[in-house]
């Protein structure tokens, strides 16, 4: 039941990322597992993270089940549809119930999206990572896909308007090499190996980008670091204290 409709939800973001007219670049792929669980971790710049994650797969005929809050599966719309496709819904004031979800997930050979920042970064850097993604593939006994995305927030992301109009805009996605995560080593460790890894793709997603802003007012996009006028992580925390 769950491919019946997950299925014609990726058909209908196609059309919809074929009508904005978006220039996805995505390499990679073929690090993501044909068979057999896995869990692949990924930075968070969008709320449409989950999407082009999920596009990344498909060339090797997987379906990713993300864990994502719980509210989204609340909404009238989108909850049937997050269910249907056999997401997993973390409530933060019951977590292991979501931990639990996304073993038995990874037991039976599915692959498992997990966003180890927990929110989405408004300064569009890496913050850093949870240990339950490392925790997970540990306890399941499978690999880690680490990967990121870069140019997602120009489309819609925490803050900024939704931009749903037709202005080319290039998405570029990379995924890495599996990190593995044997059960006798500290999950702390094995996820700053992870954190630097899912780094260098972000970086080099970064470079590969084609475009750079077309003015002072197209600069909200780029990290302060990188010359652009989002806010650094400092502000950001600023910003949530204040």
């Amino acid at each position: 039941m769950a491919e019946l409709v997950y299925r014609p939800v990726i058909g209908a973001a196609k059309t919809m990322f074929k009508a904005l007219d978006l220039k996805i670049d995505c390499k990679g792929s073929e690090n993501i597992p044909r068979s057999g669980g896995a869990v692949l971790v990924s930075n968070h710049i969008s709320y449409l993270d989950f999407i082009f994650d999920g596009l990344a797969a498909l060339p090797q005929k997987r379906l990713v089940r993300f864990m994502a809050k719980e509210s989204v599966f609340r909404h009238k719309i989108s909850g049937p549809l997050m269910r249907s496709m056999k997401h997993i819904p973390v409530d933060r004031s019951q977590g292991e119930h979501a931990y639990q979800h996304a073993l038995q997930s990874l037991r039976a050979g599915e692959v498992v999206g997990v966003f180890p920042e927990a929110t989405i970064s408004e300064s569009f850097t890496l913050k850093s990572f949870k240990t339950g993604a490392v925790r997970l593939a540990q306890e399941a006994g499978v690999p880690l896909i680490p990967m990121a995305l870069w140019g997602t927030q120009r489309v819609w992301t925490k803050g900024r308007p939704r931009n749903f109009k037709r202005h080319h805009i290039p998405i570029t996605i990379r995924v890495g090499e599996a990190v593995e995560a044997p059960s006798d080593q500290y999950a702390g460790a094995i996820t700053r190996r992870l954190r630097t890894r899912v780094q260098e793709l972000l970086e080099a997603a970064q470079r590969a980008y084609p475009v750079r802003p077309k003015g002072p007012n197209d600069t909200w996009w780029m990290p302060a670091h990188l010359g652009g006028t989002a806010p650094t992580p400092e502000e950001v925390k600023a910003a949530e204290a204040g």
